[in-house]
């Protein structure tokens, strides 16, 4: 790269040589999906890794709010990284690297201590704080009824069927709690056999269940033992049915919208996957 650091806007970059004025770049870890830039770094004050937002980014502030309220009983045991410099404002942040490697594609992500592990690290993350928010219900069914409205491959029948059903879910509150909003094994890192955390980009208060989307419809939908494995981890299963056939709609609708809206057809496709789970009598996707 001639110039790593031509990336980040004017004032992304001012900030980060501010607050590490020796800054090298290792290497780019950017997925080039979404607008948000990720750089491993090396300075006198150790490795890093930087995260620059797009002018649309709202991952950015998620992290940060992750960073500065929940992340404590992950950081202090070594299992997520520490922030080191962050501003909101510029859509920036920066973390101290965390040794180890993605469990997705690895070996790791078929052994059920992985998910024991997995399942542990989320029971201790959820157990911070457990609040009522009044308006959760009905935005959530708005944001699903705002995905199903954008460009995407669903088969007719099954988004008429999907309609209808969120249009008869409840309304009002919900008990919520901190949540990874992408826990799965692309989000984790092994060391020495030690699962670790990253990416808080989608952080956020909600039902604990939505955390146990991304893994059913992928890896406990392979092996039913990771998901028993998992669910001994984190020490009982709080997937009450109605609210969790909301969260597996909300995650197979927004799988296939957002994937097809970046061009990520294998995503898309575990979306596709979901809904057909979901709603045999309609099974088929739109091409």
């Amino acid at each position: 790269m001639a110039d790593p650091l031509s990336r980040l806007s004017p004032e992304q970059r001012e900030l980060l040589l501010r607050w590490l004025p020796d800054a090298r770049v290792l290497e780019d870890l950017s997925w080039g999906l979404v607008e948000t830039t990720v750089l491993s770094l090396a300075s006198g004050q150790g490795r890093f890794i930087v995260k620059a937002g797009g002018v649309t980014d709202r991952h950015i502030a998620r992290e940060l709010r992750a960073h500065r309220e929940w992340l404590e009983p992950w950081v202090s045991t070594g299992h997520a990284p520490e922030l080191a410099y962050g501003d909101e404002g510029a859509r920036l942040l920066v973390t101290r690297y965390l040794p180890g490697r993605l469990v997705e594609g690895t070996g790791a992500q078929d052994d059920p201590d992985t998910y024991r592990q997995a399942g542990a690290l989320l029971a201790a993350f959820h157990g911070q704080l457990s609040v009522v928010d009044q308006g959760w219900n009905d935005r959530f069914r708005a944001r699903v009824e705002h995905q199903i409205g954008l460009p995407h491959r669903i088969d007719p029948r099954i988004e008429r069927r999907v309609r209808a059903e969120v249009a008869s879910w409840t309304s009002g509150g919900a008990r919520v709690l901190p949540t990874h909003g992408d826990w799965q094994p692309r989000n984790w890192l092994i060391d020495d056999g030690v699962v670790r955390v990253i990416d808080l980009g989608r952080a956020d208060l909600r039902p604990q269940s939505e955390d146990f989307v991304r893994l059913a419809g992928q890896d406990f939908a392979r092996d039913p033992g990771l998901e028993e494995a998992f669910l001994e981890g984190y020490g009982e299963d709080p997937r009450e049915p109605d609210e969790w056939r909301r969260a597996l709609v909300a995650q197979a609708v927004g799988a296939a919208v957002w994937a097809y809206g970046v061009g990520d057809e294998g995503f898309e496709a575990s979306g596709h996957r979901l809904l057909d789970g979901l709603y045999p009598e309609g099974a088929g996707q739109a091409g």
